[in-house]
């Protein structure tokens, strides 16, 4: 199991995550745990202050290190791991390093808001920052969560049947295959003008090596077509470099 500790000035936030849909389910089943810490319940004055104006001058407040030290002591007492901050400054989170994190016992991530944190408490308490892509935030919360619920995911159990992880997209270097479910023909009676599509027919073949091979080359093909950069930074069997020269010839042909 993995514990997460979370350092934010809005806990209500993970509801979200604690009470709902996979992980909620999964923290039921004591897949994981989470201990949330407010730096406010860590001040010392009656307006429970946990930010103050930058030095030099400029916009926003920053959040103030000593409240901040407190709440990470209190989860390290309880039983946190390494301190993460959630930040556009981080190096990017990807799957390799989701895999890393669901090795651990325990993760505490760390949720800026307003301009940032003291720079201070990062050089003393943070062993390492994360992004979630390049582009700013309120808060760390919803990258905070989205670590979480990408760690999650990899537990055993968590998805009812492990092999749907396995399965998912970046797990093998590629996009995931174009997935389909019933009916066979949508829509069936072509309303709206629409014109009706059917499911590929090897789907329902039943010929699983066969299904297999669609469903590779797919995701080779999706994945030169939209995020080429991850199929040049994987080394491809010749078996997987005829599937993907078939896609494009198949794609060439059919003019799209």
């Amino acid at each position: 199991m993995i514990r997460f500790d979370v350092v934010t000035l809005l806990p209500e936030m993970f509801a979200a995550l604690t009470h709902s849909g996979i992980s909620g389910r999964a923290l039921e089943a004591g897949l994981w745990s989470i201990g949330l810490w407010n730096p406010r319940d860590f001040t010392q004055d009656n307006y429970r202050t946990v930010d103050d104006r930058p030095y030099g001058g400029g916009p926003g407040m920053v959040m103030l290190a000593e409240p901040l030290e407190k709440a990470l002591d209190a989860a390290r007492e309880a039983g946190g791991g390494q301190v993460i901050y959630l930040s556009p400054q981080g190096k990017r989170l990807d799957h390799r390093k989701v895999i890393e994190l669901a090795g651990r016992t325990a993760v505490t991530l760390l949720c800026g808001r307003y301009e940032g944190i003291d720079e201070r408490l990062i050089g003393r308490r943070v062993d390492e920052e994360l992004s979630i892509g390049d582009y700013v935030l309120s808060g760390g919360e919803l990258a905070a969560m989205t670590v979480i619920d990408a760690v999650v995911r990899q537990i055993p159990g968590a998805l009812g049947g492990d092999q749907s992880a396995i399965e998912e997209s970046f797990v093998d270097g590629l996009l995931d295959c174009p997935q389909y479910t019933r009916p066979e023909v949508w829509p069936e009676d072509g309303t709206g003008g629409k014109v009706p599509a059917q499911v590929p027919g090897i789907l329902l073949s039943g010929h699983h090596e066969n299904i297999r091979r669609w469903r590779l080359k797919q995701a080779l093909g999706r994945t030169w077509l939209r995020r080429p950069d991850l199929l040049a930074a994987r080394k491809l069997s010749e078996d997987e470099r005829k599937l993907l020269e078939e896609f494009q010839r198949e794609r060439g042909e059919h003019g799209k």
